[in-house]
């Protein structure tokens, strides 16, 4: 067995998603050979990639059948999470994408989704911060169980820079740590924007291969602000099964459709689809109805990204400060990983196949 001879083989074996193989995409890295024994490394497009076994079965069988089939195949696996920033890189240098969570309306588990799909994404191997954009509702500092914690200064290149909070290995800002919570947040729309800025431009958010955004609900300044200081990569948008959800979701899908934006849709995901009791866990109730975010996807023809169940769990995760992806609750857990890994995967098909987002400029937002 020679390294061409493994080439060769694995030429055969197709990144699922990307739609080339893996020698084309250069994913094929370290291949050592002794005797019978054959071991390589495949890099993935991100560490949450949750088609590993899918690939590294098929990359076994390929040398097997191509090769020699009593090969002793060992596959690696490590990453470089694909990016297509473009843009100069003045700010939030070492984030590679950029990852905006919205919904249409309050009260769908915006903030929920975001903080668990940030923790699945860590879960996975990547470096992941959030950023709570939601200036007048916060509510990450309080599901992390931060309350009362205060970020620390530090200089960078000499800039005063905020240091996020770290907690289960996420970087994580929100204005409830900086503010008391016992204030309202009496601000206009201008002094918002400002602080969003600053949320991006004065946090030393370091090296991430994801930064998730929880965004305020609705379409308003702060949407257009973000998009006009930083590249986002992609949107998802969450919402209910309920037809009144559903009906502010798609203005949500339309923002970000109108070409003054122009930034890629992920996907959608459907949360509080279904109460499953502890005590019956094959029964499933469609509280607030059957698959209408599932429909509503279709109807955009945007990607569907998954269901989360409506659990007791969760909301005492949340309230308790320690969310639901670092429970032992493996049933809900696998909800948010799953939808994390079909992100992941949507966010690696955006990058190959899609232009980069730009910033948009102030001129050309009403």
């Amino acid at each position: 067995m020679t390294n061409e001879d493994i080439l060769k083989a694995l030429s055969n074996v197709q990144e699922p998603d990307l739609g080339k193989d893996l020698v084309t995409l250069n994913m094929v890295k370290d291949i050592a050979i002794d005797g019978k024994k054959v071991s390589f490394t495949v890099v993935l497009t991100t560490p949450a990639c949750p088609l590993k076994d899918m690939i590294m079965n098929a990359c076994i069988n390929a040398v097997k059948i191509l090769v020699d089939k009593e090969a002793l195949v060992t596959v690696n696996f490590t990453s470089n999470t694909s990016s297509n920033r473009k843009d100069a890189k003045t700010i939030l240098t070492g984030v590679r994408n950029i990852i905006a969570v919205v919904s249409g309306k309050g009260g769908v588990g915006k903030s929920t989704v975001a903080s668990n799909l940030a923790l699945a994404f860590a879960a996975g191997g990547a470096k992941v911060g959030l950023m709570d954009a939601d200036i007048y509702g916060p509510s990450q500092h309080i599901m992390f169980g931060v309350r009362g914690d205060r970020p620390l200064m530090k200089e960078v290149d000499g800039k005063g820079m905020i240091v996020p909070i770290e907690k289960f290995g996420i970087k994580m800002m929100s204005i409830g740590l900086l503010v008391d919570e016992k204030q309202a947040v009496v601000w206009r729309g201008p002094m918002v924007s400002s602080a969003i800025r600053q949320f991006v431009s004065d946090v030393d958010w370091g090296e991430l291969d994801y930064l998730v955004i929880d965004m305020p609900p609705g379409t308003g300044d702060i949407h257009l602000t973000i998009v006009q200081t930083v590249p986002v990569t992609g949107v998802i948008v969450v919402t209910t099964p309920q037809l009144v959800a559903l009906a502010d979701a798609k203005k949500g899908i339309a923002m970000f459709g109108q070409a003054q934006l122009k930034v890629p849709i992920i996907g959608l995901v459907e949360n509080m689809s279904y109460f499953t009791p502890a005590e019956l866990p094959d029964n499933k109730y469609f509280i607030f109805g059957k698959d209408g975010g599932k429909n509503l996807a279709e109807e955009f023809d945007i990607p569907f990204l998954g269901q989360i169940p409506i659990v007791q769990t969760i909301r005492e995760g949340g309230d308790s400060g320690i969310p639901i992806m670092m429970s032992e609750d493996e049933l809900t857990k696998k909800a948010f990983t799953d939808f994390a890994g079909n992100a992941a995967r949507g966010i690696a098909m955006r990058n190959a196949n899609l232009e980069p987002t730009e910033i948009q400029p102030m001129k050309e937002m009403v």
